[in-house]
């Protein structure tokens, strides 16, 4: 259901010149899929979407055009320079961040795949990073540190 509802996403984006997310869920309802709002952002994410400029001037939803080499690097830049400070509670890693780059130091570590992390959930400076089991906390701990050292 996912990969199809996602395929459909890319299709609409294709045909449609689509700004909000409230616009994406109405034409996938009309396609037959019915999606809550977080369903279609973690969908944004994942599919790692964008909003451009549209002919009209107005803004509208397309995929990113970049190599992933170079996206990945952009995002451990983000890590680097947003994150202040990491702790854990069982295997919800609490990350801290400079003011303003919790979202997107949480994108970055869901666009990077880091094994065992299951998904972010952030707010201004601060992510609750959720991680499969407790033991695996510490090994994202360091995989997140040994990219914030490379990129200092």
């Amino acid at each position: 259901m996912k990969g199809k509802r996602q395929e459909k996403i890319l299709e609409i984006i294709r045909t449609n010149d689509i700004e909000t997310q409230e616009e994406l869920t109405k034409k996938l309802s009309e396609a037959g899929f019915s999606s809550t709002q977080g369903t279609i952002s973690r969908d944004i994410r994942e599919l790692k979407l964008t909003k451009v400029t549209g002919a009209n001037g107005k803004q509208k939803y397309a995929p990113i055009q970049t190599e992933d080499i170079h996206v990945s690097s952009k995002y451990k830049r983000v890590l680097s320079e947003g994150i202040l400070h990491m702790d854990n509670a069982e295997n919800i890693l609490v990350i801290k961040t400079v003011p303003g780059m919790a979202m997107a130091c949480a994108a970055a570590i869901d666009s990077i795949s880091l094994h065992g992390v299951l998904g972010c959930i952030a707010g201004d400076d601060t992510i609750m990073c959720v991680v499969k089991e407790t033991p695996m906390v510490e090994e994202v701990m360091k995989e997140i540190d040994t990219i914030m050292k490379g990129h200092r």
